[in-house]
């Protein structure tokens, strides 16, 4: 992480999430699957009046020896897995009436036999069941997901979220205590009515019935997760959008930054884009990003700012020759300004260095590629090559050679607090665009192989929010690039010789066809890399694919 005292907020340790477990009873209707909710009560002191999937925390006898003893289990299952299933089944049976349990013959209980068994939780539900010789059937219950709720919350549970079929004949009747009004209810149209304000969820709820609203029936549901990876595990962050607050867990855009801003899920960090003035990400890292959004920019063009009064200040990309914009980055440094780094030389990120020295000094600096697209050609005062430093009071910003996008592309490292400026190299929420003959795909790669190698604990990038799993980032957009690869000479072996303008409609299917023009300038970076490689020639403005 970076330095603590260059973080925003003093560390508060969260509180600790308590053990639970939760179950989703599926059943198979006319529109597909449905799942089994209830309404939580308007006094609980946990989401209050929220719809919810049966579920609470885990009792000690739920991983007692006797207990799993008694339960039926999957080869496999684990001693965690075992006890997390008790929990969920045992859950369902107080709140809503529902138990899956083996009676004597094997066969799943009727309802008849679940009248007999007394739903108050002080009474043991494993007596109860030992007593009528019968069984928890755990091995009918497969692991869904784990959910640790947000560090901001005061209370907070690590849940394991469980899915099964609903038992034939059985009806659910809530305990009208800590649950009312079991519905029956597919999950699209309970996100559905989430988001026209008539069904109130939480974030994990809600994220769940996405990941299930596309099956269409319970046997695909319960198969995926027999054959997927089991315990993966999410803990949802928060921030402010449009005024409001709003969650996101890993992998989605602006998790990152927020992971950045407030390690320990406190602060409130807004998260709309901001071309007015300065977002402070850390103690001595800002970014104002310029008012040119667009296909090409998404939000605009970030401008990262380090450094403090005493120290000075670099800027990093001071981004387009717009006033407004350099005025806003000049008013932060003053005539404090130490350095100007310009990533590279594509019109969105370099032209503003020349206005901004002249309202506040400094040196620019960066390595000019070819830049064969523009009528500018950006000359910074000093090169700045692989390997060189510039310091800023107590921080050290290290230039990395990252040819791919462009020729003379550079990524800054802040190595103390372990951050990786990488310009256009990658960005947040989408790929760049490789544009031969400045943009490679094999100097690309290779780049990227390269910043696999740091010791990168964030990504500050010129487009988009800042990104927190640099590794997880990285090998995507090698795996992204590959994949394209694998397409292309599959759309080759399909068409035979063809050109370029024939074959980017077969290799870029998946792209909507407004885009295909620009797709066409990666698809030639991928096509030169495939002729570097020795598997496809260029033949009378053909591409072909070359025999192994």
């Amino acid at each position: 992480m970076p330095r603590p005292h260059k973080q925003l907020h003093a560390w508060r340790e969260p509180p600790s999430p308590r053990p639970a477990a939760t179950i989703l009873l599926l059943r198979d209707a006319s529109g597909g699957p449905e799942v089994l909710m209830t309404r939580r009560s308007l006094t609980a002191s946990f989401a209050p009046g929220v719809f919810v999937f049966p579920g609470g925390t885990l009792d000690p006898a739920d991983s007692a020896p006797e207990t799993l003893r008694a339960a039926v289990a999957r080869s496999g299952q684990t001693h965690d897995e075992q006890a997390f299933s008790v929990a969920a089944l045992r859950e369902a049976f107080e709140e809503l009436g529902v138990l899956l349990a083996y009676d004597s013959d094997g066969l799943i209980i009727t309802q008849h036999a679940v009248d007999q068994l007394e739903r108050d939780p002080d009474a043991s539900l494993s007596s109860q069941l030992a007593a009528a010789g019968l069984r928890l059937a755990i091995d009918q219950v497969w692991h869904l997901r784990r959910w640790i709720t947000d560090r901001d919350l005061p209370r907070r549970f690590d849940t394991h979220f469980f899915a099964a079929r609903m038992p034939e004949g059985q009806q659910p009747l809530a305990d009208g205590t800590e649950q009312f009004e079991p519905v029956w209810i597919s999950p699209r149209l309970a996100l559905e009515r989430h988001s026209s304000g008539d069904f109130a969820m939480i974030f994990p709820t809600v994220r769940t019935l996405r990941g299930l609203a596309d099956f269409r029936t319970v046997d695909n549901i319960l198969a995926e997760l027999a054959n997927g990876p089991a315990w993966s595990v999410s803990c949802p962050r928060a921030g402010m959008l449009k005024g409001r607050e709003a969650r996101y867990a890993e992998g989605d855009p602006p998790f990152g930054e927020l992971e950045l801003v407030a390690p320990d899920g406190g602060g409130s960090h807004a998260l709309d884009w901001q071309h007015h003035s300065p977002v402070p990400l850390l103690r001595h890292v800002w970014r104002l990003t310029a008012p040119n959004p667009g296909m090409m920019t998404g939000p605009g063009t970030n401008t990262y700012i380090v450094g403090d009064q005493e120290a000075g200040f670099a800027v990093i990309d001071p981004g387009p020759d717009y006033p407004e914009h350099v005025a806003r980055i000049a008013a932060l440094v003053g005539d404090r300004l130490r350095h100007i780094v310009c990533t590279h030389d594509h019109p969105d990120h370099w032209p503003g260095a020349k206005r901004l020295q002249a309202a506040s000094g400094g040196v620019s600096h960066g390595l000019p590629g070819a830049g064969q697209h523009f009528e500018r050609r950006f000359e910074p005062d000093q090169r700045l090559e692989d390997g060189d430093c510039l310091r800023i009071g107590d921080s050290t910003l290290r230039a990395l050679h990252t040819p791919g996008h462009a020729s003379g592309h550079l990524c800054l490292l802040l190595e103390e607090d372990h951050l990786l400026f990488s310009g256009d190299h990658i960005i947040n929420g989408s790929t760049v665009v490789i544009d031969p003959p400045d943009g490679n795909m094999n100097d690309y790669l290779a780049s990227l192989e390269r910043l696999l190698e740091l010791p990168t604990r964030f990504i500050l990038p010129a487009h988009g929010w800042v990104l927190g799993d640099p590794a997880q980032a990285i090998r995507a957009l090698i795996a992204h690039r590959l994949g394209r690869e694998t397409k292309v000479i599959r759309a080759l072996a399909e068409t035979g010789p063809c050109e370029i303008t024939q074959l980017v409609a077969r290799a870029y299917h998946d792209v909507p066809v407004m885009l295909h023009q620009l797709a066409q300038r990666s698809l030639l970076a991928h096509l030169e890399k495939l002729a570097e490689d020795g598997r496809v020639a260029l033949r009378d403005n053909r591409w072909r694919l070359l025999e192994k």
